[in-house]
């Protein structure tokens, strides 16, 4: 195992059907006979081009998820995909509108069968897993509020937060500020994709609307210099995927990504892989490009981690339990 691999890691920001590994739906879609040359590639990856085209494919690899065991399976395959790359702790995005539309009953059945995955996993390898049910912005703001309303009657133990994801360019954040304040009234942890596509004003525009504890991606912040030094000053962690910036070619090279200057600037930032199979990436590919691009070594990684543990929303108990693991 390469050092890099071996290393612990915290993972913030993962789309649970994002992360479906590519064989598991080549799997799904054969059994149903449902034709996938033009979703997975002779490479092994989906294949999408362009922002519009990525989320339509995600679209469709979720769909492949039908069944309480289809959706077990697939939390216990991420899971495992995550802990074989040293992550030890996962908050998995999740949405009660792809896989529930509103039902209640339906969503707990969801909920059991990704609980019972997690716990499959954590079993084989020690990783721990989260839920952060995410709103889909281009469904609008009531269904955000729907989705909100759902996240917080289930009274889940393993849902820790509230998400918001889609495309940035679809209404303001103050349209979900409704759903945002079920969440913040119920002890729920807030994060919200910005800053991304949108520019520096999307990531203060979140935090002003949303009253976010951390934000989803934030590097275009880098944009604005009282943006950074805002997010430095209270602590904002950002939950950035380089490897997806890349891939969507909001940034040209590894080089050019803002995570080292934010970090200088002493903004909180962590490492997760957004939605890997898609991007082409996984944690210990995102970690390669890091360190070829910026120098960092083992000890710059663990002061990742860590500030990444800090911005969980796990309680203390399970955040003791990681953060031995942790240290160097």
């Amino acid at each position: 195992m390469s050092p890099l691999k071996a290393l612990p890691k915290i993972e913030l920001h993962l789309h649970i059907e994002g992360a479906a590994p590519v064989a598991l739906v080549r799997e799904m879609a054969d059994a149903r006979g449902i034709p996938t040359d033009d979703l997975i590639g002779p490479d092994g990856f989906y294949i999408w081009r362009g922002f519009t085209e990525f989320l339509a494919a995600y679209d469709r690899v979720a769909a492949m998820f039908a069944t309480p065991d289809d959706h077990r399976r697939l939390a216990e395959a991420v899971l495992r995909d995550c802990a074989a790359h040293g992550v030890l702790y996962a908050e998995l995005a999740i949405s009660s509108d792809h896989v529930a539309e509103g039902d209640a009953g339906r969503w707990a059945e969801y909920l059991a069968a990704i609980s019972e995955g997690a716990a499959a996993a954590e079993a084989a390898t020690g990783i721990v897993a989260r839920f952060i049910p995410t709103c889909i912005r281009g469904l609008g703001p009531e269904r955000a509020v729907a989705a909100a309303r759902l996240a917080v009657g289930a009274g889940h133990p393993r849902i820790v937060g509230l998400g918001l994801a889609g495309d940035e360019r679809m209404h303001a954040p103050a349209d979900f500020a409704p759903a945002y304040a079920i969440a913040r009234e119920a002890g729920l942890g807030l994060t919200a994709h910005a800053g991304e596509f949108g520019g520096p004003e999307s990531v203060a525009q979140a935090l002003d609307a949303l009253h976010l504890d951390r934000v989803d991606h934030g590097v275009r912040a880098i944009e604005d210099p009282r943006l950074v030094a805002r997010l430095a000053d209270r602590g904002v962690h950002l939950a950035t995927c380089p490897g997806s910036n890349l891939a969507l070619e909001v940034y040209e090279d590894w080089a050019d990504h803002p995570i080292a200057r934010l970090r200088e600037a002493g903004v909180s930032v962590g490492v997760s892989t957004d939605d890997p199979p898609f991007f082409r990436t996984d944690m210990t590919r995102e970690y390669a490009g890091l360190s070829s691009a910026f120098g960092w070594d083992e000890a710059e990684f663990r002061a990742i981690a860590r500030a990444s543990l800090d911005a969980a929303f796990c309680d203390d108990a399970t955040r003791a339990l990681i953060a031995p693991c942790l240290r160097g």
